[in-house]
């Protein structure tokens, strides 16, 4: 047991929309992401979608609004809701989600969350 340097383990993310696993929580992994630009609208059926926004600002676009989410501030997409992420300037977010959930809804075309 140790404790997380979350700062430290954003200086080695390297890469817009590319979370990285940084600890494991009863049956969830938390993650550390870098976002800018927008992501692509997904959904996750099974699960609801955590965000916590560390440094910088975030928009999440629901189905019909969009709510701006400060650093300080999280959101909670409810599962089974059409969702983007999208930020103007980079944002550093923490992610936690079930061990396994793709990050695009889609175990097809998600991308593999490396550990750091």
């Amino acid at each position: 047991m140790k404790a997380v340097n979350l700062a430290e383990k954003l200086a080695r993310v390297h890469r817009h929309w590319d979370p990285h696993v940084v600890a494991d929580y009863n049956d969830n992994e938390v993650m550390v992401v870098k976002f800018e630009g927008a992501f692509p609208f997904h959904l996750h059926p099974e699960t609801d979608d955590f965000f916590l926004v560390l440094e910088g600002e975030m928009v999440m676009d629901l189905e019909g609004s969009s709510h701006v989410v400060k650093a300080g501030e999280l959101f909670i997409v409810p599962r089974g809701v059409t969702h983007r992420p999208r930020a103007e300037s980079e944002c550093k977010v923490l992610l936690i989600e079930p061990k396994g959930t793709p990050n695009t809804g889609d175990p097809a075309t998600a991308a593999k969350k490396p550990r750091i």
